[in-house]
This record gives structure tokens, sequence and C-alpha cells, in this order.
């Protein structure tokens, strides 16, 4: 007697992880997008055909900064980014990051949240990891956004080769963490649209801390090497 016949549901085939969904029509808002790493951040996908909105404290600020990107950037302040966006990437300064996401809590309710954030210190060694109360600063915005889908990525890229026109390919692995896979999924859609670009999953975010201490490594061999440093993840 085979499993249908003892009426038994057939086990469904396993989803291929590399299914991703489309995600050409969302637009992305990208705070602290004045900032290195979110302007990099900002052209690259703008130049990917991706609907792109940067957002600052100052809304002249955005409108400045985007109009220097070009490639279609949009700039408006925080709140107008947040509401007018289906993704939003966090990339503010570390010392500034609860404070900004506390001010946008309704503005960023039922959003998908990005978080890049990297906590880390400096002294006359280099760069060191810190550990936020909550773990990680994406568990940090998880505990401050509880009405958001909070995921991480984005974190070990070099806001230099993001920003630099001539580079026509990135050619690095985005860690992609978060608690649901559809969204992982889309953030993952998201990174595969820039060039050279693959997002790759890495985990819930209870695992977020030790992919943004990572960067501390990076800034070291980036420093050692005079390189730009990026991650590739083997046999997947």
């Amino acid at each position: 007697m085979t499993s249908t016949d003892s009426g038994s549901t057939p086990k469904p085939p396993a989803k291929d992880p590399w299914e991703l969904p489309d995600v050409s029509d969302l637009t992305v808002g990208v705070l602290g997008g004045t900032g290195d790493q979110g302007r990099g951040l900002a052209y690259r996908l703008a130049r990917a055909g991706q609907k792109v909105i940067i957002g600052s404290r100052a809304a002249e600020r955005a409108e400045t900064a985007a109009a220097e990107l070009g490639a279609g950037v949009e700039g408006a302040d925080n709140a107008e980014c947040a509401r007018r966006s289906d993704i939003v990437i966090v990339a503010v300064p570390w010392d500034g990051h609860a404070k900004t996401l506390e001010s946008l809590k309704d503005e960023l309710a039922g959003k998908l949240v990005v978080d890049c954030v990297n906590p880390l210190g400096f002294d006359k060694k280099g760069a060191y990891a810190l550990t936020p109360e909550e773990g990680s600063a994406a568990e940090q915005a998880a505990a401050l956004l509880p009405d958001s889908r909070v995921t991480a990525a984005f974190h070990h890229l070099s806001a230099v080769l993001l920003q630099d026109p001539a580079v026509e390919r990135i050619d690095t692995d985005v860690m992609v963490l978060g608690e649901v896979r559809a969204d992982t999924d889309i953030v993952q859609a998201l990174a595969g649209r820039i060039p050279g670009m693959r997002g790759v999953f890495a985990g819930r975010l209870r695992n977020a801390h030790q992919v943004e201490s990572l960067v501390a490594n990076l800034i070291s061999v980036n420093r050692r090497y005079k390189a730009h440093a990026g991650l590739r993840v083997t046999d997947v």
C-alpha cells in the first residue's frame, strides 16, 4: 500500500532556496542615505533600476545628496522616506541608531526593515565590535520596532566601491538574517539586483551580532592590504 493509498498527504518537494521573488517594482528607502554607506547602497540599487528614496533628518540635505547621485534617486526627510517606501534600509551611524528608529516607529509599522548598522568602537589598535544590550543592532531594531518586519543585511560592503561609478560589478555575498523566510527572500532578491552581488540566508536575528562584528575584521584586512574586501560563501 502506498502512502497515498493509506490516506496520508505526500510531502511537497523542498523549495529551491535560489527561487526568489521579483522585487523590481518595490520602492526602497535608505535612512542615513546622506552618509557614505547609505549613499553607496542608494546609488547601486538605483543604478540597477530600483526606485530609491534617501532620507535624512533634513529634507534639503537629502534632496541635495539625491541630486548628486542622479539615477532617479529622490530625497526626503526620514519620516517621508519611511512612509513612501516598501523596504527601508537603516544605514544610520550606530550612535544615532536607537533614537532614529524610536522616532520613526509609526512610519515604519508594517514595513520590511533591513538593518545594516555595525556597532563598532575605535581606538589606537583599530576597530573593535561593541555588543548592544539587545545583542546586536538588528535585535535592537526589532525591539524598538515591534510592528515592523526586521531583517539584517548589507553589513560587509565597501562604501568606496559602492560609490565608484567606474566599478561595474561588486563581487561579494550579502549575509541576510531574519525571522521570516519570505522576508529574507525579498532581501536576498534585492541584493541580487546589484551586478556581482548575491544574497545568502545566514540565520535568524539572534545570529546578527557576529555578522555585524565581522566588519571590524574586514577593516583590519583593508588597512593591511590596501583593499576593499568583501565576502564569498563557498559551496552554496
